[in-house]
């Protein structure tokens, strides 16, 4: 497909930390983030303690409910009838609600556990329900364990915009590093992959009476089609773009800051790094106008994957014609023409040279800015590239050189950004420490 002028946009995949699917640089690797738009629910503690959280479906408020954790709990139990259920979250949300509902509990509240992080979804529940991050359900379980008599109030406030959190890299969202070729980073990408609203074939409600029929899905099968229709749009804008310059204009004019101005999240809410955000979140009007994009050829793909040692006919296969590498050229991972930089480390300095061609204003130059990872100092020669018309390529080098001894598979971070009065041009470094 690329080899034919088609840009491969996957799913980087839904394991989390567990490792990434769809590695190869030939393909946009595509990881998942909320968007700002919630339907949310509040708990209200007895101890008057608000606690937000989001739901698919909205139900008249409830009165004061006795508040009950049965751990272990078991269908049927009926204990709970009557009375506000903390449920851990596991799979199978709305199941979890319906059990609750048969055993005659009045309304639930689903707690994430700590992998889950702070990534709630707005799934349809059958009795009037809420999921809850893992720190607010911490504090649920505080004010459980700080009272004899403890009860809870709901209320369902519909959709609300503009979380100025957004967007949050979903729990589930897979990270990198890539294992398979640890020289080039992945994933590459992330966009809207949680809570999206669309048409679906038949109400999920089971309701016959209605041809309004929608469904809201969360998943990197989410992000994926976003960045898809992305890449449409630019094949549409520029037919002439490779798909390589596709990619990279989408990269290299991602941005890292979330609606408050903030570093992107991850489901801990703390700063998400690169191996989970790749070159950031995608900003499709800046992606039309890029000012330089990194192109690859189909040959360059070649050299790449005879550098990596694999047996003739593997690559003969992946190419789609008889290969032998003794008689090609091959090259390191890090050296394919990447809007983004992967690095390994030993102790043994590495430089690698990277194109640049001007689809952005004749008469043209760019200054470079490198914000070098930590143990690692950065080299760029030269410092200003110029392009006099459109179409012009320029060259550089960088050389990476550790300057600290870091712990075995420690990861840092950095970027080298080529901008101009018009223009940024952004790409991140990701450096692993192997020994």
């Amino acid at each position: 497909a690329m080899q034919r002028g088609i840009i491969i946009s996957c799913s980087a995949g839904n394991g989390g930390k567990r490792g990434l699917a769809n590695r190869a640089p030939w393909i946009m690797t595509v990881g998942a983030s909320t968007i700002d738009r919630k339907i949310t629910a509040t708990v209200v503690l007895g101890n008057g303690e608000e606690i937000e959280g989001e739901t698919g479906k909205g139900f008249p408020s409830t009165g004061k409910l006795e508040l009950v954790y049965p751990w272990p709990f078991f269908p049927g139990d009926t204990s709970i009838r009557g009375k506000m259920v903390v449920r851990e979250n596991q799979k199978g949300k709305s199941d979890s609600g319906q059990v609750v509902k048969d055993a005659g509990g009045a309304a639930m509240i689903l707690i994430n556990t700590y992998d889950q992080g702070d990534t709630t979804f707005d799934d349809p529940h059958v009795l009037p329900a809420l999921q809850i991050g893992y720190a607010d359900g911490l504090k649920i379980i505080a004010y459980l364990n700080s009272t004899s008599n403890p009860t809870a109030t709901m209320s369902f406030k519909g959709t609300v915009i503009g979380g100025g959190r957004a967007p949050v890299v979903a729990a589930f969202s897979s990270r990198g590093p890539n294992k398979a070729s640890p020289g080039i980073l992945k994933p590459d990408i992330i966009g809207p992959g949680v809570n999206i609203l669309a048409a679906w074939p038949f109400s999920v409600e089971n309701k016959t009476d209605t041809k309004s029929t929608f469904n809201i899905i969360s998943g990197t099968s989410m992000s994926c089609p976003h960045l898809s229709g992305v890449a449409a749009l630019l094949k549409s804008a520029h037919p002439d773009w490779s798909p390589a310059a596709i990619k990279s204009a989408i990269m290299t004019t991602a941005y890292q800051e979330n609606l408050k101005g903030n570093p992107i999240e991850d489901e801990s809410l703390q700063p998400a790094n690169v191996f989970a955000i790749g070159s950031g979140h995608v900003n499709p009007s800046r992606a039309n106008d890029p000012g330089l994009v990194y192109d690859i050829l189909p040959d360059d793909y070649l050299q790449y994957l005879c550098g990596l040692n694999y047996p003739n006919q593997e690559v003969s296969i992946l190419v789609g014609r008889k290969v032998d590498c003794s008689k090609e050229k091959s090259i390191p991972e890090a050296q394919l023409n990447y809007p983004s930089f992967s690095i390994v480390f030993g102790s043994t300095p590495q430089t690698y040279t990277r194109t640049l061609t001007n689809v952005g204003k004749a008469n043209s130059s760019y200054d470079v800015e490198i914000v070098s990872p930590d143990g690692v100092n950065v080299k760029v020669e030269p410092k200003k590239l110029v392009f006099p018309k459109l179409g012009d390529k320029s060259s550089y080098s960088v050389t990476f050189t550790r300057t600290t001894k870091g712990a075995i598979n420690s990861t840092t971070q950095g970027f080298i950004r080529w901008y101009s009065a018009d223009y940024s041009v952004r790409s991140p470094i990701a450096v692993v420490f192997k020994d």
